[in-house]
């Protein structure tokens, strides 16, 4: 998957062009004020230049649509009939509203058309590159799809990190703790998580909770206040999704990091930790852990496979050769073998880990 998936956009109007984060373009309504409530379906806008020549094939149902000064000269270009009915049939399709570029004065057919259908048209000084870009970018934040979780996200070593468990579990605690070790807060207790092009995965805080924790005895505090304006930032893309979870007695937890789990966010697959909470156990400290180890991941190193490498390689050396033909399943039984054997020979003991730390 790279790119969302068209359907998952959340749909929303003309209006919002007007009242979004596009001041710069510094739209003019000119007509078509009926139709401020038409529905735009998608963010990616559109140049109707072949609708233009007769082409209506491609022109994509409740776009924003471009006019530049290619169009428009085109339609100048067109005997009156042929150009009143150009922009008849082009005005008669599900638009959401036109947005005429670098100043020119809308055609007096296109205005009159677009305000007998009820059809928004705008203006704007801005180049048409301009226009699109801005355009695009405001509407793919407006309609990106998104959930709101019960959870908290930091910033870790540049690694954002989503810290999930239930509640009382202690998120805000670990969080507070890896603040203190020089590690930034983007939100706590509730994250908007937006997915955008690319599979990206945007995490935000709440308006009303930006720079603010939860802690149980004390009350809110502000950390931006109590750690300065480094300890904050206002989103950060979730690269590595932590779960937080009791620890129960007897059940099987991952010892090796070689099955690589996955956590689906919006469609998206992020890498994920699973974290058994216990009396002792410095929570905050494994979460950096995980953080640099996904950071050894991305530049190439996976420290579990090259250990299972180095497994592999004493089996082979103490068989001779002779577990190569062993079939696939009984060397992974010798694998497991061997390395529950080590596992027990090293748990308690410090001096066969310290010889082989000087080893490598």
């Amino acid at each position: 998957m790279t790119d969302a998936a068209e359907e998952d956009f959340i749909e929303t109007t003309v209006e919002s062009l007007r009242v979004g984060d596009l001041d710069d373009l510094q739209l003019k309504l000119v007509t078509g004020d009926d139709g401020l409530a038409r529905v735009i379906a998608r963010p990616r806008v559109q140049k109707p230049g072949l609708a233009f020549a007769g082409y209506y094939e491609y022109i994509k149902p409740w776009r924003v649509q471009i006019i530049g000064a290619s169009e428009t000269k085109y339609l100048q270009s067109l005997p009156p009939r042929l150009r009143e009915k150009r922009i008849r049939d082009v005005a008669g399709l599900d638009i959401s509203c036109f947005i005429v570029t670098k100043g020119i004065t809308p055609l007096d057919e296109f205005r009159v058309e677009c305000e007998k259908r009820s059809v928004p048209l705008f203006s704007t000084p801005a180049m048409s590159s301009t226009t699109i870009t801005r355009t695009t970018y405001a509407l793919e934040e407006t309609m990106a799809p998104r959930l709101t979780m019960h959870s908290g996200l930091l910033d870790v070593y540049g690694i954002g990190v989503l810290l999930l468990g239930d509640s009382g579990i202690g998120k805000s605690e670990c969080a507070l703790d890896l603040i203190y070790r020089g590690h930034r807060l983007i939100a706590d207790d509730l994250v908007v998580v937006k997915r955008h092009p690319n599979d990206v995965l945007l995490g935000y805080s709440n308006d009303l909770l930006r720079h603010h924790m939860e802690l149980r005895g004390i009350g809110i505090i502000d950390i931006k206040d109590l750690f300065g304006v480094a300890s904050t930032r206002d989103v950060k893309p979730i690269d590595l999704v932590v779960k937080l979870e009791k620890w129960v007695e007897g059940a099987e937890y991952d010892r090796l990091g070689i099955t690589g789990e996955t956590y689906e966010l919006l469609g998206v697959s992020k890498p994920y930790v699973r974290l058994p909470v216990a009396s002792g156990r410095n929570l905050a400290l494994l979460v950096e852990i995980a953080a640099r180890n996904h950071l050894m991941k991305l530049q190439g190193y996976d420290s579990a496979r090259e250990f299972t490498r180095r497994i592999d390689e004493q089996i082979a050396r103490q068989g001779a050769g002779v577990s190569d033909t062993l079939p696939a399943t009984n060397r992974e039984e010798l694998r497991s073998s061997e390395m529950r054997s080590l596992h027990s020979r090293t748990r308690f003991a410090p001096d066969v880990i310290d010889r082989t730390r000087r080893q490598r």
